[in-house]
């Protein structure tokens, strides 16, 4: 890890504001990520040298480690999180270490769930006591800022486990982990969580925890309960015990001022198939605004209604101030995976700019109920392309071309809302599309908002479980192992289990890479993108490890 130096107090000639630090991830609790300082301008900046290197020791190439953390700095002292998610704290002027808090020797081994990343981090003070509240996995650790040690005092020795107060029976043993940080607001950070996004996901509620005493101030159920508003549009009464997903695992938004908390949701699960979750299916792929002392419902909008194409909101959203018929508007904008920015008024959630319920294809497969509408937002316009067609096709050479127009001739792509299908889909701006999980930054000066654009295509084809039926012959053990794999790793590893050379890797030759040990391990604990499945029954896991091994 390189950083670059620079001064975190403004110069005698600038005045002290609200941007002149990086205290919050995001850069201040309304995610604007925009900086007033003015050190570093256009005509110095090739000017910058590297001040300092902190190395975390920590790199492995073979299990592609990375940093996604972004650190924060308060009072001349940077906080981050290294690639296996130990919390360190350095001068932010020479780099050097003040402490490191190694993560591992307080996680017990019972826990599962290592998967994924930290990427912030929250700090909390009241004016004398100092905290850095921590994720790592599926636990909430507080710290004290000047030793790096856990507070006694919080939780159970200085940590709470997120798995537990979920009010959902199958939540202790789920594969549950806060990959981005929780959001102060007074005495209390309101946490979101990453989840499986398979049919044994749980449900993604919001909860708030007294940072003092890591108790549990309140909990939205993002799924709601019989008797709560949005249980009536689950078809199925018992969705909220059988159905998971609708979590925010993309970061949270606090108005202080106002005290509110803004809260992105994803999908419900499974992620491309809902006839088992019939209904617009609240508070999935919603902006949630939340008392953030109380956990109340103020207003909510969906952004997408029964999402069958894994639109989680990927980002959380941003406070801005819009100029409109002369009049200025506290607003909040929120980009999405479909390339659109919804701009609402902070306190009523009524959009700023029109937005339309267009009709979309209905779904051809069975059992499926595809919502007939989608929302599309008419201003501001879309930051991604909304389709490809054929005209998109690059002509780099003439095998590419007619390769892509092969593939595109074979599947639909005349709607950016086409519901999967065995024929197979377009999913564009991708499953990464639109909008990613680094968010926007807006320019209060300008009144400019920036957003990062992915528009690459990807092909979603369905398969019936039953295409996976195994070759005459095969071992009843193998046969079941396929059929595990088929329901529980093929959407990330492919039918092939070839991977996709990048984040999924090949499950192709284990035996000759892996023993059946560290396989086993992977399974239970998860590693990297990978979520744990612990929850398998171990009858499943030993069929598994049989197909992934080959075994005869």
């Amino acid at each position: 890890m390189a950083l670059l130096a620079s001064c975190q107090t403004p110069p005698t000639d600038q005045p002290a504001d609200e941007h002149a630090g990086w205290g919050t991830y995001g850069g201040d609790w309304g995610a604007r990520r925009y900086s007033s300082l003015r050190q570093i301008t256009r005509d110095n900046v090739q000017q910058l040298q590297v001040a300092w290197t902190y190395r975390t020791g920590e790199l492995d190439t073979a299990n592609k480690t990375q940093v996604q953390c972004q650190p924060i700095v308060v009072d001349g002292v940077l906080y981050g999180v290294s690639p296996r998610k130990n919390v360190f704290a350095l001068d932010a002027a020479t780099g050097q270490e003040r402490w490191k808090f190694l993560a591992k020797e307080h996680i017990p081994d019972s826990i599962p769930g290592w998967a994924g990343n930290t990427r912030g981090l929250a700090y909390w003070t009241d004016g004398q006591t100092k905290s850095l509240l921590a994720t790592v996995g599926p636990l909430l650790f507080c710290l004290d800022v000047a030793t790096g040690r856990p507070r006694p005092e919080f939780g159970q020795g200085g940590k709470i486990d997120l798995h537990h107060d979920l009010d959902h029976p199958g939540a202790e043993n789920a594969f549950l982990v806060a990959n981005s940080p929780g959001v102060i607001y007074k005495d209390l950070i309101i946490m979101g969580m990453r989840l499986s996004e398979g049919a044994d996901a749980v449900p993604g509620h919001i909860r708030a925890y007294n940072v003092r005493t890591g108790k549990r101030a309140w909990i939205f159920h993002t799924i709601p309960h019989p008797g709560e508003p949005g249980y009536e549009t689950w078809e199925d009464p018992n969705a909220w015990k059988t159905i998971g997903g609708a979590n925010c695992w993309a970061g949270l938004t606090v108005d202080q001022a106002r005290g509110l908390v803004f809260v992105p949701t994803g999908s419900a699960t499974y992620d491309f198939y809902g006839g088992l979750r019939k209904g617009a299916n609240l508070y999935a792929n919603c902006l949630l605004a939340l008392d953030a002392a109380t956990g109340q419902r103020r207003w909510h909008f969906q952004f997408v209604h029964h999402d069958l194409w894994d639109r989680d909101l990927p980002t959380n959203p941003t406070l801005v101030t819009v100029r409109k018929n002369g009049q200025t508007i506290d607003a909040v904008a929120q980009p999405t995976k479909s390339g659109f920015v919804f701009v609402f008024n902070r306190d009523t959630g009524e959009p700023l700019f029109p937005i339309e319920e267009r009709p979309v294809p209905d779904s051809d497969l069975p059992g499926e109920q595809a919502w007939p509408t989608q929302p599309v937002p008419t201003a501001p316009p879309p930051f991604a392309r909304q389709q490809f067609r054929e005209a998109d096709i690059s002509r780099i050479t003439p095998a590419s071309y007619d390769s892509i127009k092969g593939v595109l001739g074979r599947i639909a792509h005349d709607h950016q809302f086409h519901p999967p299908s065995l024929r197979g889909s377009i999913i564009f701006p991708g499953y990464d599309g639109g909008a990613e999980w680094g968010g926007a930054s807006f320019d209060p000066q300008s009144g400019l908002l920036y957003v990062n654009a992915n528009d690459v295509p990807w092909v979603l084809t369905m398969r019936s479980t039953a295409q996976a039926a195994p070759k005459p012959g095969t071992s009843p053990l193998l046969a079941q192992g396929q059929q595990v794999y088929a329901t529980n790793c093929a959407m990330c590893h492919g039918p092939e289990r070839k991977g996709n050379g990048q984040n999924y890797p090949s499950l192709l030759g284990l035996p000759a890479r892996l023993g059946e040990a560290a396989v086993a391990q992977v399974i239970n604990q998860g590693r990297n993108m990978m979520p744990a499945f612990k929850h398998l029954p171990a009858a499943d896991k030993n069929a598994l490890l049989a197909f992934l091994l080959d075994k005869k």
